[in-house]
């Protein structure tokens, strides 16, 4: 196959202005599709377990994470990417999906959280997002989130799973898994026996559910290329005037014995600032 059109045919990326892209290869679809799930998840949860925080709005828009309710341009881009990413995930009965790019600063950490506020507020689906890059944990701080115990926290034997997951007042359907700290030695932790347990754990757990995860830098660092094999898919965040050519083909070629749901183009010249 070839590869995200030769990664987006790569022009894409040196035009001089683009609307916001959601750039979209045809992932691999079984023979038989499953039928999604029908049922609708519950209206409204009740986390008697999770803890709940309140997000501040000012710390939310100073970082880029979007409001359920919005209705901008760049909302309604989440949006055109959730019903993408849903097709293609349902179509092969894949619940796990990995948010990767090439290098730091390109745009995944704030591309999984809106992704996942935007698949949460669909009604249909709840979302667990994880953040999983131990080399530089940022989601917590993105949203406002100051854990007590965290996934570092459960690899360490330190933690229950249950002590970790956090529900973001507001944002119904979801529930946050966040890293506290940097872990030593990370892409030995994500491949090893105890993140196997824990990715078996949260798939027997929450089997309805979509679970995204925040990975490192593909070509920072081994970690996502050591976890691949425990996800069902990814998502590749390139961004506009920084991500280079040669970095993308080399990310599409580590990653390609991952089915790839697609690649979004991050920071386009047209879009809202900060998109």
């Amino acid at each position: 196959m070839d590869r995200i059109r030769k990664a987006l045919d790569v022009a894409r990326l040196e035009r001089d202005s683009l609307e916001p892209a959601l750039l979209f290869d045809r992932a691999p679809v079984r023979d038989t599709a499953p039928e999604p799930p029908h049922a609708a998840a519950p209206a409204s949860i009740v986390y008697s377990r999770s803890r709940t925080f309140t997000p501040q709005p000012a710390e939310l828009e100073r970082n880029r994470i979007m409001n359920p309710d919005s209705s901008d341009r760049a909302a309604a881009a989440y949006r055109m990417l959730r019903t993408q990413v849903l097709q293609r995930m349902d179509a092969n009965a894949w619940r796990s999906l990995a948010v990767l790019s090439p290098g730091p600063h390109e745009g995944k950490t704030t591309t999984a959280i809106n992704l996942s506020v935007s698949l949460a507020a669909d009604r249909l689906h709840t979302v667990l997002l994880v953040d999983f890059d131990l080399k530089r944990p940022t989601l917590a701080a993105r949203l406002g989130l100051a854990p007590e115990f965290g996934v570092d926290d459960v690899f360490a034997g330190r933690a229950y799973l249950e002590d970790c997951l956090y529900h973001p007042e507001g944002f119904d359907r979801l529930l946050v898994l966040p890293a506290r700290a940097a872990v030593g030695n990370s892409s030995e932790v994500l491949s090893g026996p105890r993140s196997r347990e824990l990715v078996a754990d949260l798939r027997a757990r929450y089997p309805e559910r979509v679970i995204i995860f925040d990975l490192p830098p593909v070509l920072n660092a081994d970690d996502a290329l050591s976890f691949a094999p425990l996800i069902d898919c990814g998502l590749v965040v390139a961004a506009e005037g920084r991500t280079k050519r040669n970095d993308l083909l080399r990310t599409v070629e580590l990653l390609s014995k991952i089915p790839l749901v697609g690649t979004v183009l991050n920071r386009a010249a047209n879009a809202p600032a900060g998109y």
